[in-house]
């Protein structure tokens, strides 16, 4: 609900690529034995150079492969493989294997800690990076609504505005539909 501060990440629900569909989107990667930080369902993650991903915690950058949307790995206290929505920090197991929506051009709701006015569509903004939930597993990640900006280094770019329901334009924690506006692994020239 909008008017209430709710924040759940990045939840995706369209591209605008030729395909129309997250087919082939998703990808499998790998998350390094005891990464220290636990990374939600709707987080941005990020390519490091030992292969693997990690949470992607920037602000007015980000540097992301894409959304995190689960993990799968052995259990190091059952031995089960099991299947989670997000990951928990410092899990030791040699086979973590995130699911990641890689897609860059991916639109995503997000709600913003604040107001967001019709003027501001197409403005960049900063993401307000705050662990996400254990017991649901979701991201609590929201868009910065005072960094509403043309700056063209800011991550993220309101596309449209979600209005719904319980949501409206401009009212106290805005949700609206967002796009990568820079810095997308697969849109950047420089490697890991």
């Amino acid at each position: 609900m909008a008017t209430t501060a709710a924040p759940f990440g990045a939840r995706p629900v369209s591209t605008t690529s030729a395909s129309g569909s997250f087919n082939g989107k998703v990808q499998h990667l790998k998350i390094a034995s005891g990464y220290a930080t636990a990374i939600f369902n709707g987080d941005f993650v990020k390519m490091v150079a030992a292969g693997v991903i990690e949470k992607d915690a920037g602000t007015a950058t980000l540097t992301t492969i894409g959304i995190f949307m689960g993990v799968k790995y052995t259990d190091p206290t059952t031995g089960q493989l099991t299947f989670n929505q997000y990951y928990p920090a410092s899990t030791a197991a040699d086979d973590i294997e995130a699911y990641v929506l890689t897609d860059p051009d991916v639109v995503f709701l997000m709600q913003a800690d604040g107001a967001i006015a019709q003027t501001a569509l197409g403005s960049n903004f900063d993401v307000i990076q705050t662990a996400g939930t254990t017991s649901i597993g979701n991201s609590k990640n929201a868009v910065d609504a005072d960094s509403t900006a043309t700056t063209n280094t800011l991550p993220l770019r309101i596309y449209d505005f979600y209005d719904g329901p319980s949501s409206t334009i401009g009212d106290a924690f805005t949700d609206a539909l967002f796009k990568f506006n820079v810095g997308h692994a697969y849109r950047n020239t420089t490697g890991v």
